[in-house]
């Protein structure tokens, strides 16, 4: 028997070192910017793409890994040894990547590769596929390992403040009203994930405000949270990331944390100045 191998993709906004401490390997959604296309966190850094987006004429598109992409890691790794894979998935409901790896693995082999959509994104996912990593690390079966995936999925709450409405707009993750009430002159609007998709929660009156509302969902959705590994992610303002940090150490007892950029692949939809938190809920 082989061993299990754990590949996710970039839209787990996970520092490389880490994903590579974790030993698992990512399949990579790319963004075009001015006809060059960019690997998230491998050839572009969030740092440099929130510079390059600050100039109002850059649009950045995203793309998709492709079935291609997929067919030919799986089949090297197939072909080439007794292993089996397991490749977490960002949300089917934000990208078509999901069903892409669902075709490439009908493709080459359906009895040892097995796909699993998160619907989650960015540090939210991220947990998951740490989790995933420490139960491979654990000796846990395939079987187990899927089992602590789903639970870690079933549990996942993401709840973030949007700084750039417009760009979420633009790629149709919110509605226009919800663009509208976000740019509003002091309002800000949390917005949350349920079943992969991105909704619009409620309204605050400035970011302090919003801050402290992200808190009392914590507070009333969270399970354990001294206990849990809480994921923060920002755009453009790691200050405001770690000032968050505190305010939930302060308030929760929390000592675990991961702490990550938004990368070109969801800041391409949420622009500069969001802050998200990830943990599970009740």
């Amino acid at each position: 028997m082989g061993k299990i191998r754990i590949y996710a993709d970039n839209a787990c906004d996970l520092d490389k070192e880490l994903i590579d401490s974790l030993g698992v390997k990512l399949f990579y959604l790319t963004v075009t910017i001015k006809d060059v296309v960019y690997h998230d966190r491998l050839d572009l850094s969030p740092g440099d793409f929130y510079t390059m987006i600050a100039d109002p004429e850059v649009m950045p598109t995203t793309s998709q890994v492709s079935v291609g992409d997929f067919q030919e890691e799986f089949k090297r790794v197939i072909d080439g040894t007794d292993d089996e894979i397991i490749y977490i998935a960002f949300s089917s409901e934000l990208s078509g990547t999901y069903q892409a790896a669902c075709l490439a693995r009908e493709e080459v082999c359906p009895e040892r590769i097995t796909v699993i959509d998160t619907k989650s994104a960015s540090v939210g996912y991220g947990l998951t596929v740490i989790r995933a990593a420490q139960a491979v690390s654990q000796g846990m079966n395939k079987e187990e390992i899927i089992a602590e995936i789903e639970d870690n999925i079933s549990h996942m709450q993401h709840i973030f403040i949007v700084g750039n409405f417009d760009m979420l707009k633009r790629g149709g993750r919110v509605s226009s009203t919800a663009a509208a009430l976000g740019n509003l002159l002091n309002i800000k609007l949390l917005l949350h994930l349920q079943e992969g998709k991105i909704l619009p929660l409620e309204k605050a009156h400035g970011l302090k405000k919003a801050k402290r509302r992200l808190l009392d969902l914590m507070e009333a959705r969270g399970r354990d949270l001294p206990e849990q590994t809480i994921g923060i992610c920002y755009s453009a303002d790691l200050n405001g990331a770690l000032e968050l940090k505190e305010q939930i150490a302060r308030r929760f007892g929390c000592e675990k944390f991961v702490i990550s950029e938004i990368g070109a692949v969801i800041g391409s939809h949420v622009g500069a100045g969001t802050y998200s938190v990830f943990f599970l809920k009740k």
